[in-house]
This record gives structure tokens, sequence and C-alpha cells, in this order.
């Protein structure tokens, strides 16, 4: 991993904090993958857009209907 790709991640993180409050180190639980038989799903406000068959890493189950994940470009 080069300098200028450990930055861009830190801001990443920095600001994934500050969207979210989130407090304590970033663990990813487990990673799962989008229905690839789903439509894909603009997102909005601080939801994540969805596209067919992309992996997510979980960072928090925050209850039944809502889950704090990240996609593969940190957002």
């Amino acid at each position: 991993m080069t300098l200028k790709e450990c930055k861009k991640e830190e801001k990443a993180d920095r600001e994934f904090r500050k969207k979210f409050k989130f407090e304590g180190s970033i663990n990813v639980l487990t990673q799962m993958m989008v229905d690839p038989a789903t439509t894909e799903k603009r997102g909005r406000g601080k939801n994540l857009p969805l596209r067919r068959g992309e992996i997510l890493d979980v960072i928090q189950f925050t209850n039944q209907e809502q889950i704090l994940c990240r996609n593969s470009q940190r957002r």
C-alpha cells in the first residue's frame, strides 16, 4: 500500500467516525454480499448505495432492520 492510499483510507475513516458519531476502533465483524437479484438503490443521506453482487464490510448491527456497513470504496 502506498503512502497516498494510506492517507486516503485514514481520511475516509475520519469522515466515517464524524458522520456516524462512531467511537472506538472500526472492526469488521463479517462481510456480506448484496443479493445479485435485487434492484440497485441510490444512497440518500446516511444510506449506502447498493449494487448487485457488491461485497460489504459489516461494522455494527444497529437494530433488526439496519446494519452499519461500508463498501470497497470505504464509504
